[in-house]
């Protein structure tokens, strides 16, 4: 995969530039997969089938691309242990923890406005 490289200019950081490191970043972790993956993880470390069973509706392929794309973003921390069959365990980084914040706050909004937005939909829709 290629990836744009930061060079520290503004423009790189710039998400609402078409060409910014920045904006490949936010296109990554800003999908909904990656958010209930981020919460379900929390401060805790999950094997993959537990992830699976707390991200209801993921698929394996969806799972594992974005815990992938996750990792090499360098959100999540992937370990092996070299046991028959593998055990695999996820954590959230530094980083990671840090963006867990974010969509925790994503969360409690969602939640506080829940009756709002329903509303406006019945509104928009008749």
């Amino acid at each position: 995969m290629v990836s744009k490289q930061f060079k520290g200019s503004d423009g790189e950081a710039d998400l609402r530039r078409a060409d910014s490191l920045a904006r490949e970043i936010f296109t990554d972790v800003a999908n909904k997969w990656a958010f209930l993956i981020i919460e379900a993880i929390g401060e805790g470390t999950l094997r993959f089938g537990e992830l699976r069973g707390q991200v209801e509706g993921i698929s394996h392929k969806m799972l594992t691309q974005n815990l992938r794309m996750l990792e090499r973003n360098g959100l999540v921390e992937r370990k092996v242990y070299p046991t028959v069959p593998p055990r695999v365990e996820y954590t959230l980084t530094e980083p990671g923890r840090a963006l867990r914040a974010t969509v925790d706050a994503m969360c409690a909004w969602t939640q506080a406005h829940l009756g709002d937005i329903e509303a406006a939909r019945r509104r928009f829709d008749a």
